[in-house]
């Protein structure tokens, strides 16, 4: 399982939603062998002064909350193609976007109906 949370400012970002979420779920697609149907993010857009950093007003944090298991070569993976293809995409510098993966058990999550460890998954997660 995975889900992405995607903090910008709305003044900047919330005529793109789109374009970001293509681009961040190609990176997971091809990085982490995710299936092209599961998709799940949430842009959390704030206004102009609530998110304070010492980047351009096109500062992105992008945040992956996953299943525990992917190795750390498929983290660098996508962390690379975070500032190699989705940075580029989006015409952002990689001072304009970070990335922080968040495992969590399978235990700890509930999905439709069941513990995230009695799921039964059409993918790997141990890529």
């Amino acid at each position: 399982m995975v889900q992405v949370k995607v903090y910008g400012n709305r003044s900047v970002w919330a005529d793109r939603r789109g374009e970001i979420s293509d681009a961040i779920h190609a990176a997971l697609v091809r990085t982490w062998q995710l299936p092209e149907e599961k998709r799940f993010h949430r842009f959390l857009l704030l206004d102009d002064g609530d998110l304070v950093a010492p980047r351009s007003s096109s500062y992105l944090v992008v945040e992956v909350v996953c299943f525990a298991g992917r190795s750390l070569a498929a983290k660098r993976a996508l962390v690379w193609a975070m500032y190699d293809d989705v940075a580029p995409a989006l015409g952002l510098t990689a001072d304009d976007v970070e990335v922080v993966i968040l495992e969590s058990p399978r235990e700890n999550w509930g999905i439709r109906g069941l513990a995230g460890d009695e799921l039964a998954l059409g993918y790997r997660v141990d890529v």
